[in-house]
C-alpha cells in the first residue's frame, strides 16, 4: 500500500517524465531526415576541391541526363545531381551544410536543425519557404529559359523570321501556377507550327525582364520583327493562338479566286519572286501557312485558294486539283504550268519549309540588291564548290523582251549545279555594269560570266563576244564558252572589284517614316488602352521632348532680333562725303566683331573706309583685301567667303574688297612703292599686266607691310600658280556667305568648271578657281611664314599715281 510520501513523489515526477517523453517524440517528428547528401550523390569526399566536384558533376550529369538515359529515375537523379552541385559549388552553402547538416528548401541558410531554441529576436521571422515553390522546375521548361545575352544575339534576329511567344514568370507567383496547364497546351500546339517559345524568370533575369518591359508576373509577350506586344486577354488556348495570328502582318497571304489568279501569277516580273498557291478546303488561311509565308516573305509570294468556295471552280479545273488533300503549286516565269507540286493530307512544317527552300528563286532572277547577289552567286570557298554566275546585262524597254525571254529559255534547258543565271537592268545598276563592261557601250545586251573570289567584291569574269540578241547562234556560242569554262577554270581572264548593288526594292523615305509612325501610334494606343504607364514612359518622354524642341525653336525665332534672322540690305554705293572719321571707325569696329556662324562680313574699301580700315588700323590687326572687278564681284565674293570663313573668328582679322574698276591705279602704285628690300622681280609681271582680279592682300596698316596672294590659273604648273602656296591638298572649308559693299553676304557654292587663262575680262566660272589655294595661304599667314613686302607709306585711293601718301 502506497504511502503519502510515495504518492507525493509520483505526483512530482510524472509531469517531468511526461514532458521529457513528449520532447523526445517532438524532436523525432520535427527533425528533418537527411535524404540528400551532396557528397554521396556526387561521390566525392568532404575534403574534395572545387575542381574535383566540378569534374564529378560533369560526368554524372552526362550519364544521367534524361535525353541520354532512358531509366525511369533518370530525371529525379539528374535533379539530385544538379541540387548537390548547387550546394557544393557555393562555398557559403557548402560551409552551412558541413556545420548544420542537410538543408532543404524549407530551412534558411545559417539556421541549425539541432537548435531547439532561439533568441527572442529570432523567434518571429518570415520564412520564405512559407510561400516558396520548388526551385526544381519542370525539366521540359528548362530548354525554353532565356538569358539576356541569348535574347539579344539569337532571339531578336530570329524574330524577323518567326514570331515568339514569351512567358514571364516568377517563383513567388500563384497566378503563374494557375496558367501553367494552359501554357503547356499552347506550347504543344504552336511549337510544331514554327512559333518560338521562351520563358523568362524575373528573379534570375531581372535585366532581360526590364528590357522586355515586364514588371509583373505572369506576363505573356509576343515578339515579331523585334517589336514586343503584351497579351492582355484571358489566358485561354484559343486566345493565345489568335494573339499569335494577330502578331503577323495582315498582307502575308493573298486570297485567290477565278478573277484574280492570273494577275497574281503575272506579277512575278514586277516583284521578282516566284508565286506559291495553297489549295485547301478550310475557309480560313491555316496558321501553318501564314507562318511559312512570314518566314519566306522575302523570297516567295503566297496565295490561298478555298476549295469549298464556288468562285474557284475554274481554277480547280484548270490545274486538276485533288480536293481531298491540301495541295501546293509553285510557279516561276511560266504562269501556265507549275514547276513543282506537293500534296499531302498532313501538311507538316518541315515538309513545307523544304518545298519552299528548294524553290526560293526564279529560273533567272533579276539582281535587285546585294543580299540576293550574295545568295545566288556565293563566294568561292573550296575548289569543288565553284559557282559561276552567268549575268545578262539588258534593258527595261520592250525591245529587249525577246532577248530576255531567250535567255530564260537557255537557262531552263542548261541547268547545272555550278551555274547560276541572273540578269540586271543597266539603268538600275550602272556602277556594276561599268565595272564589268568598262570600255563597251551598253546599247545592246551583253552576257558576262563571273566567279566571286572574296566578300570585298573581287571577281574573275569574262564577257561573251558579240553581245546577246537571243538567236540560235548566240545560244550556241554561250553554251560553247560554258563548256570550255568547266574544263578550264582559267578561262576567266579579267579581274575587277564590284561595287555594292543598289537596293531597287527599298521603300522610299516617306513610306519608311509612315511605317515607323504607324508602329509608334499602335504602341501608344496599346499603352493608353491598358494604362501601362511604366512601359509608355520612354515614348511619352520622346514625344514631349520633340514638342518642346519644336516649340522652343519657334519661340526663339519669334523673339530674336530682326538683324539675326534677316540678311542686311546693302547700303547705297554713294555715301555722303562729309561723313566723319569717327563714323567710319565705328563701322570698322563693327566689321571686326567675330561673325556669326552662317556668314562672313566683308567691307568695301572706299574713300570713307580706307583710312579707318587701313591707314589707321589698330596695331596687331590685319586687313585681308580681295581685288575684284564688277564682272567678277559675285563669283569672287562667294569663293572668298568660303575660303576665309574658318579664319573669320579671329578678332584681329578684317576682311574687305577693293573694286579695281573704280581704283585701277591703286594696285600698281602699291607694288611700285614696295620696299626695295623685298622681292622686286616678282612684281615686274604684275606691273605690266592690268588685270589684278583675284589678288588678295594681307595689309598691316601699323607696320606698313603686306603679303601678296596671286590667283591660281588652272592648266599651268602648280608651282607658278601661286607664289605663296605649296602643293599639299587644301582642307575643305565650311559653307558661308558674305555681304557686298558695306556688308554684302554671298553663299558659297562648289563649281566644277575649269577656267582658261588669258582672257582680259574673266567670267564667273574662270574666277572661281583663282582662289582655290587661298585657304592654305591663310594658314601660312597665321603661322607668319609668308614673305612681307614693306612700303614707306600707303598710296591713296583718290590719286594713286602720285607719290604722296596718307600719314598714319
Amino acid at each position: 500500500m502506497m504511502t503519502d510520501r510515495s504518492t507525493a513523489w509520483i505526483a512530482r515526477t510524472c509531469p517531468v517524465t511526461l514532458a521529457i517523453f513528449l520532447l523526445i517524440i517532438t524532436s523525432h517528428v520535427v527533425r528533418p531526415t537527411n535524404e540528400l547528401d551532396p557528397y554521396k550523390v556526387l561521390g566525392v569526399s568532404r575534403r574534395a576541391s572545387q575542381v574535383e566536384i566540378k569534374r564529378a558533376y560533369k560526368n554524372l550529369a552526362r550519364e544521367w541526363h534524361p535525353d541520354k538515359n532512358k531509366d525511369l529515375n533518370a530525371e529525379d537523379m539528374f535533379i539530385k545531381i544538379s541540387k548537390s552541385y548547387e550546394i557544393l559549388s557555393n562555398e557559403e552553402r557548402r560551409s552551412n551544410f558541413d556545420r548544420y547538416g542537410q538543408m532543404d528548401e524549407n530551412q534558411p541558410f545559417g539556421q541549425s536543425q539541432h537548435h531547439g531554441f532561439r533568441h527572442f529576436d529570432n523567434s518571429f521571422y518570415f520564412d520564405e519557404s512559407f510561400f516558396h515553390f520548388p526551385r526544381s522546375r519542370d525539366f521540359a521548361d528548362s530548354k525554353y529559359m532565356l538569358h539576356h545575352a541569348q535574347f539579344n544575339s539569337d532571339i531578336l534576329p530570329d524574330s524577323y523570321k518567326r514570331p515568339y511567344l514569351i512567358k514571364v514568370t516568377s517563383e513567388w507567383c500563384f497566378a503563374c501556377i494557375h496558367i501553367e496547364p494552359v501554357w503547356k497546351e499552347t506550347v504543344v500546339e504552336l511549337e510544331p507550327l514554327g512559333v518560338g517559345i521562351g520563358i523568362v524568370d524575373v528573379g534570375s533575369e531581372r535585366r532581360l525582364a526590364n528590357q522586355l518591359g515586364a514588371y509583373r508576373a505572369p506576363s505573356i509577350i509576343g515578339l515579331v520583327n523585334g517589336r514586343m506586344t503584351f497579351f492582355h486577354q484571358h489566358v485561354v488556348r484559343e486566345h493565345l493562338r489568335q494573339f499569335v495570328e494577330d502578331l503577323l502582318p495582315h498582307n502575308l497571304v493573298e486570297r485567290i479566286d477565278d478573277n484574280n489568279y492570273q494577275a497574281f501569277l503575272d506579277r512575278w516580273h514586277v516583284e521578282n519572286k516566284p508565286s506559291l498557291l495553297l489549295f485547301d478546303q478550310v475557309p480560313v488561311v491555316p496558321l501553318l501557312y501564314k507562318l511559312t509565308a512570314f518566314a519566306f516573305r522575302d523570297y516567295i509570294r503566297f496565295g490561298y485558294v478555298d476549295q469549298g468556295a464556288t468562285t474557284n471552280t475554274k481554277l480547280l479545273r484548270q490545274f486538276n486539283i485533288n480536293t481531298y488533300a491540301p495541295t501546293m503549286l509553285l510557279f516561276k516565269e511560266d504562269t501556265e504550268k507549275p514547276v513543282d507540286i506537293i500534296q499531302a493530307r498532313g501538311m507538316k512544317k518541315q515538309l513545307m519549309d523544304e518545298f519552299v527552300t528548294n524553290n526560293k528563286f526564279l529560273q533567272v532572277p533579276r539582281l535587285v540588291n546585294q543580299q540576293l547577289f550574295d545568295e545566288l552567286c556565293p563566294v568561292k570557298q573550296f575548289h569543288r564548290r565553284r559557282k559561276y554566275c552567268v549575268l545578262l546585262i539588258t534593258g527595261e524597254d520592250e525591245a529587249f523582251l525577246p532577248g530576255n525571254k531567250a535567255f530564260v529559255d537557255f537557262a531552263t534547258t542548261n541547268k547545272k549545279d555550278i551555274l547560276r543565271f541572273a540578269y540586271v537592268y543597266q539603268r538600275q545598276q550602272q556602277p556594276l555594269c561599268q565595272a564589268l563592261l568598262p570600255n563597251q557601250a551598253a546599247a545592246f545586251p551583253q552576257v558576262v560570266i563571273l566567279e566571286r573570289r572574296s566578300q570585298a567584291g573581287r571577281v574573275l569574269f569574262r564577257s561573251v563576244s558579240s553581245g546577246w540578241n537571243g538567236s540560235q547562234e548566240d545560244k550556241y556560242r554561250l553554251h560553247e564558252q560554258l563548256e570550255l569554262l568547266q574544263k578550264d577554270p582559267t578561262y576567266l581572264s579579267s579581274d575587277t572589284t564590284l561595287p555594292e548593288l543598289n537596293n531597287e526594292m527599298a521603300p522610299i523615305f516617306i513610306i519608311q517614316w509612315m511605317n515607323a509612325a504607324y508602329d509608334c501610334v499602335l504602341q501608344i494606343y496599346d499603352g493608353l488602352l491598358y494604362s501601362n504607364w511604366r512601359e509608355m514612359m520612354p515614348i511619352l518622354s520622346l514625344i514631349f521632348s520633340a514638342l518642346f524642341i519644336l516649340f522652343g525653336t519657334v519661340i526663339i525665332q519669334a523673339f530674336s532680333e530682326p538683324s539675326e534672322s534677316k540678311p542686311q540690305k546693302p547700303k547705297p554705293k554713294e555715301q555722303n562725303a562729309t561723313q566723319t572719321e569717327d563714323d567710319a571707325s565705328s563701322r570698322a569696329n563693327t566689321s571686326s566683331r567675330p561673325p556669326r556662324k552662317d556668314f562672313v562680313e566683308v567691307t568695301e574699301l572706299t574713300d570713307v573706309t580706307y583710312t579707318s580700315n587701313l591707314v589707321k588700323l589698330r596695331p596687331g590687326h590685319i586687313n585681308v583685301v580681295l581685288v575684284l572687278t564688277n564682272a567678277s564681284k559675285n563669283a569672287l565674293l562667294r569663293k572668298f567667303a568660303k575660303e576665309v570663313f574658318s579664319f573669320s573668328g579671329t578678332q584681329t582679322f578684317h576682311f574687305s574688297f577693293l573694286n579695281a574698276d573704280k581704283h585701277r591705279h591703286w594696285m600698281p602704285s602699291l607694288l611700285r612703292s614696295a620696299c626695295p628690300a623685298g622681292p622686286s622681280e616678282s612684281h615686274s609681271d604684275d606691273e605690266e599686266s592690268s588685270d589684278y582680279t583675284g589678288h588678295v592682300l594681307a595689309l598691316n596698316g601699323h607696320k606698313k607691310y603686306f603679303c601678296l596672294f596671286r590667283p591660281v590659273f588652272t592648266g599651268d604648273d602648280p608651282d607658278d600658280s601661286s607664289s605663296d602656296s605649296s602643293d599639299c591638298k587644301r582642307k575643305s572649308r565650311s559653307r558661308s556667305r558674305s555681304s557686298s559693299h558695306s556688308r554684302s553676304r554671298s553663299h558659297s557654292r562648289e563649281d566644277r568648271a575649269v577656267p582658261k587663262r588669258g582672257s582680259s575680262r574673266p567670267t564667273s566660272i574662270e574666277v572661281h578657281h583663282k582662289l582655290d589655294r587661298l585657304g592654305l595661304w591663310m594658314e601660312r599667314l597665321m603661322e607668319g611664314t609668308l614673305p612681307r613686302l614693306y612700303v614707306s607709306s600707303w598710296p591713296t585711293l583718290n590719286d594713286a599715281s602720285s607719290a604722296f601718301s596718307a600719314e598714319s
